[in-house]
């Protein structure tokens, strides 16, 4: 889900309830839960397999499984990591070394679990070294313009400049919010909100329980709701 759909469904949100801003944040943990798992039980189930038949060929020394796997996950583990760093370029090579990482450990792959959650683990463990270096080692980013892809600057035929701008101004502010979060509660509410994944999953990707994922989220939203306020309106 790019930012300017979160700043959509924001949008929309203010229009509900009577008025209530900021909806998607206020949403009940138990009901989310709920549907995540619905969701989860919507997907085909021949995705998941493919993933874990192509670890298991990677594993029997078939190196052009890897392609596969990288045909399907590259583009979200690379959209993941770009909400961690905020820099396209870093993002684009941590997900290359994710991958590189798949590779090394697939002789001692497992498929006791969600294929997802395996990688994504991978993910964010390389997201938290590289903001650990960065933090020794800080510099400007590179890409403090590039608050939306190019794609989302792009008006369609039937967006108005004046849409197309609140889109941008939306997508920034959204994406500013999220960035500014503590890095464990940042990784919460993007495999939360972007990769739709379950407390149980997020727990297995970052570690910890699924009641401590809860806790995150309540407070990841409430930090979210305060940065957004002045955008949002009053309660």
């Amino acid at each position: 889900m790019p930012y300017s759909d979160v700043g959509a469904f924001l949008q929309d949100g203010c229009s509900h309830a009577g008025g209530q801003a900021g909806q998607v944040f206020r949403e009940s943990s138990s009901a989310r839960s709920a549907s995540r798992r619905n969701a989860c039980r919507a997907q085909p189930m021949i995705a998941v397999d493919s993933d874990i038949d192509a670890m298991l060929r990677l594993k029997d020394g078939d190196d052009l499984a890897l392609n596969e796997i990288m045909d399907r996950w590259q583009r979200r583990v690379t959209a993941f990591l770009l909400r961690m760093v905020n820099e396209d370029a870093v993002a684009v090579d941590l997900a290359q070394e994710t991958f590189v990482r798949v590779y090394q450990c697939s002789d001692r792959y497992r498929p006791s679990g969600t294929f997802s959650t395996w990688l994504f683990a991978i993910a964010a463990n390389l997201a938290r070294q590289h903001l650990r270096w960065q933090r020794r080692h800080p510099t400007e980013s590179m890409d403090v313009d590039a608050d939306t892809p190019l794609s989302d600057r792009i008006a369609s035929p039937e967006e108005s400049p004046d849409l197309l701008a609140l889109r941008e101004e939306r997508a920034a502010l959204v994406k500013r919010a999220v960035s500014e979060l503590p890095h464990e509660l940042r990784e919460a509410i993007v495999l939360f909100e972007y990769e739709n994944m379950s407390y149980v999953e997020i727990a297995a990707v970052v570690g910890g329980s699924p009641k401590a994922i809860e806790t995150r989220l309540y407070r990841a939203r409430n930090l979210l709701r305060e940065k957004l306020r002045p955008w949002l309106g009053p309660e």
